[in-house]
């Protein structure tokens, strides 16, 4: 299965999961200036950004583990982004995560929602370290 497929497949899996969960799905793909929401739903009083990662191997880590700190940064810029280009939203949000694990024929084998996954960005730090 190539990766694009894998993906898709990913999302679509999300998809029926949040669904069951009471999640109402508003958008998906949301491509803004700064990148991409893969779906936007709203959960109770929450409107819910989600970030959905696929994988078939856990060689490199989860699919939670491949989100660097330049696309939470993303994730975060695009969800404001979309805030200020739609009214009525709830005030209330957060950026979830879903990992998805699928096995070598492509089958689902675990789904996982990690609740409020993307907040703040940690600052970088530099220390000063005396010779």
């Amino acid at each position: 299965m190539k990766r694009r497929d894998t993906g898709r497949l990913g999302e679509k899996l999300a998809q029926d999961f949040l669904i069951k969960r009471g999640y109402r799905i508003l958008e998906t793909n949301y491509r803004s200036p700064e990148g991409e929401i893969d779906i936007i739903a709203r959960h109770g009083e929450y409107l819910v950004f989600i970030e959905v990662r696929t994988k078939t191997s856990l060689s490199f880590g989860g699919p939670e583990e491949s989100i660097t700190l330049t696309k939470k940064a993303r994730l975060i810029a695009s969800a404001q982004h979309y805030q200020q280009s739609h009214d009525n939203l709830p005030l209330l949000w957060h950026i979830d995560v879903v990992a998805v694990r699928l096995n070598q024929k492509g089958e689902l084998s675990q789904i996982d929602l990690i609740e409020n996954a993307v907040n703040e960005i940690p600052e970088r730090r530099q220390f000063y370290h005396p010779l």
